[in-house]
C-alpha cells in the first residue's frame, strides 16, 4: 500500500509542478502587459494622430476591466470550471494582444485593450483557486511564493522591454508577442490545468454585481472624461454623483441580500476597513506613477523609449530589495507607525518629482527613483497584509477578493485623476513647448504627491498594537 501511494504521488508531482509553472506563466503575461504599455504611448500617440498628454484612456481601460470583473471571477470558475475559464481568459488576452496591434484609432484601441482585461482579470484569480484546490495546504505557501515571482519579474522587465520593441521594431509589437505565449498557454492548460467546480453552485448576486460595476465605472468615465472624453463640468458631476449614488445603493442592498458580493459585516474588521480605505487613496497617488515618469522622460526631458524604459529599473530593483526589510520593520515599529510615515514618504518622493528639470545628472534622477521605488514597495507589503491578516477562513476568500478589486480600481482611478490633473495643468501653462508641458509635469507630481501625503491620516486611525507576528505573505495581484 506504501509503495502505490509514493508512485500516486510521484505520477501527481510533475502534473502540479506543470501547473505551477502554467500559473506562473498567465500572471507573468498579466504584470508585463500592465506594465509595457507605458513607455509606448508616446509612439503610439504619434502613430494613432493623438496627444502622447491624452493616453491615458488605454491604460485606465485594462485596469478598470480587471476590477470590474475580479468580483465574479470566482462565481464563474466555479459555474464552468477552472480549465474551461483558464482557457478562455488566454484566449480572450491574446485575442485583445491581436486587436490592439491592429488598431487604427484610439476608440479601436481603448475597446481592444477592454477584450485584454477580460482576459486578464481571469488569468490570476482562476489559477489561484485551481491551486488552492490541488496543492495540499502545507505546500500552499510555497506555491504561492514560486506564482508570486512573476509578479516581480514583469515590472522590472516591461518597462525596458516595452521601450526596446518600440525603437528597434514599433509599438505593435508590445502586443503582438502575447500570441505565440498565449498559444503555448492554451496547450499547457488542456493537457495540465485540472476541470475543477464549486461542490455547491452559489447564487451569484448579478443585480449587486451591475451596481457595483455601474459604480466603478462612472467614477473613472467622470475623472477621465474631465481630460479624455471633453465633458463640461456639468456633465463630469452628473456621471459622478450616479456613480457614487450606485456605489451606496449597492452597499444598502447588500445589507439585506442574504449572499451579497461582498458582505458588509467583512468591514467590522477595523483592520481589513481601514487597510481597504487606506489602499484605495494611498495608490491614488502611487499608481500613477508608472503612467506619468515614462511621459516625463520623453516628451519633456526628449529621453528615448529605451532609455526611458531602463530609467524604470530602478523602482522595480528597490522594490525587490526592500521586501526583505519589511516584515522586520513592521514587527518593531507596528503597522500603524510604518504606514503613517511610509506613506508620507511615498508623497514626498513623489512631489520631488517635480523639481525635475533638464541638465541635472542622470544619478540624481536615478536616486530619486530608487528612494520612490524603496518606500512604495514597503507601503505596498504593509498595507496588503494589515488589511488581511485579522480575517478568518470564512472570510479571508471574499477579503482577498475586495481587495484585488480595490487595488485595480485605484490603479484606474489614479491614472484617470494623473491625466486629468496634468491636462488642467496643461490648460495654465500651455502645450507649445517642452519647457510649458515640464511646467505641468512638474505641478501634476506634486498635486498628487500631496494626495498620498493627505492619505496618511486614514492609517492614523489603525490599532497601535498590531504588528506582524508572521512573515508577510506573499502578494499575488501583480500591484505590490
Amino acid at each position: 500500500m506504501t509503495s502505490q501511494a509514493d508512485d500516486a504521488n510521484r505520477s501527481v508531482a510533475p502534473v502540479r509542478k506543470s501547473l505551477l509553472w502554467l500559473v506562473a506563466v498567465g500572471f507573468f503575461m498579466q504584470t508585463l502587459d500592465a506594465t509595457i504599455i507605458n513607455t509606448a504611448l508616446p509612439a503610439m500617440a504619434a502613430s494613432l494622430g493623438e496627444s502622447p498628454l491624452r493616453m491615458q484612456s488605454v491604460v485606465v481601460a485594462y485596469a478598470l476591466t480587471m476590477a470590474m470583473l475580479i468580483p465574479a471571477s470566482g462565481w464563474i470558475a466555479d459555474r464552468f470550471g477552472t480549465r474551461r475559464i483558464f482557457f478562455c481568459a488566454i484566449v480572450l488576452f491574446a485575442a485583445g494582444s491581436v486587436l490592439c496591434a491592429l488598431s487604427h484609432g484610439l476608440g479601436q484601441l481603448v475597446a481592444a485593450r477592454v477584450v485584454q482585461g477580460l482576459g486578464g482579470a481571469l488569468l490570476l484569480p482562476v489559477g489561484r483557486l485551481a491551486l488552492l484546490r490541488t496543492v495540499p495546504r502545507g505546500e500552499f505557501l510555497q506555491a504561492m511564493s514560486f506564482v508570486a515571482i512573476p509578479g516581480l519579474i514583469g515590472p522590472l522587465l516591461g518597462p525596458t522591454l516595452g521601450g526596446w520593441l518600440v525603437q528597434y521594431a514599433s509599438w505593435h509589437w508590445i502586443f503582438l508577442i502575447n500570441v505565440p505565449v498565449g498559444l503555448l498557454g492554451c496547450l499547457a492548460t488542456l493537457k495540465y490545468m485540472p476541470d475543477l467546480r464549486g461542490v455547491t453552485q452559489k447564487r451569484f448576486d448579478s443585480v449587486g454585481y451591475a451596481m457595483l460595476a455601474f459604480g466603478m465605472v462612472a467614477i473613472s468615465l467622470a475623472l477621465d472624461g474631465v481630460s479624455e472624453l471633453g465633458l463640461r463640468q456639468g456633465g463630469v458631476m452628473v456621471v459622478l454623483i450616479f456613480g457614487f449614488a450606485s456605489i451606496v445603493a449597492y452597499w444598502l442592498r447588500a445589507s439585506r441580500t442574504p449572499e451579497p458580493l461582498f458582505a458588509p459585516s467583512l468591514f467590522h474588521v477595523q483592520t481589513l476597513s481601514i487597510g481597504l480605505i487606506g489602499n484605495l487613496f494611498s495608490r491614488l497617488g502611487s499608481s500613477c506613477m508608472p503612467f506619468l515618469v515614462p511621459l516625463l522622460l520623453q516628451v519633456s526631458m526628449g529621453y528615448s523609449p529605451v532609455r526611458a524604459g531602463l530609467m524604470m529599473l530602478p523602482i522595480a530593483l528597490a522594490g525587490m530589495a526592500m521586501k526583505r526589510f519589511a516584515t522586520p520593520l513592521i514587527t518593531r515599529h507596528g503597522y500603524r507607525r510604518v504606514l503613517v510615515v511610509n506613506t508620507i514618504l511615498v508623497g514626498c518622493t513623489m512631489a520631488s518629482f517635480g523639481l525635475t528639470a533638464p541638465g541635472q545628472p542622470m544619478a540624481l534622477h536615478v536616486l530619486q527613483l530608487l528612494a520612490f521605488g524603496a518606500v512604495n514597495s514597503l507601503q505596498f507589503t504593509a498595507m496588503n497584509t494589515i488589511t488581511l491578516k485579522d480575517l478568518d477562513g470564512s472570510m479571508a476568500s471574499s477579503g482577498n477578493s475586495l481587495l484585488s478589486m480595490v487595488q485595480m480600481l485605484a490603479m484606474s482611478l489614479g491614472v484617470a485623476a494623473a491625466g486629468a490633473v496634468l491636462a488642467g495643468y496643461n490648460g495654465i501653462f500651455g502645450t507649445d513647448s517642452p519647457a510649458h508641458t515640464l511646467d505641468a509635469f512638474q505641478a501634476t507630481f506634486a498635486s498628487m504627491g500631496l494626495i498620498t501625503v493627505a492619505s496618511a491620516l486614514i492609517f492614523w486611525h489603525l490599532p497601535s498594537q498590531a504588528r506582524a507576528a508572521h512573515p508577510a505573505q506573499p502578494e499575488v495581484s501583480g500591484q505590490g
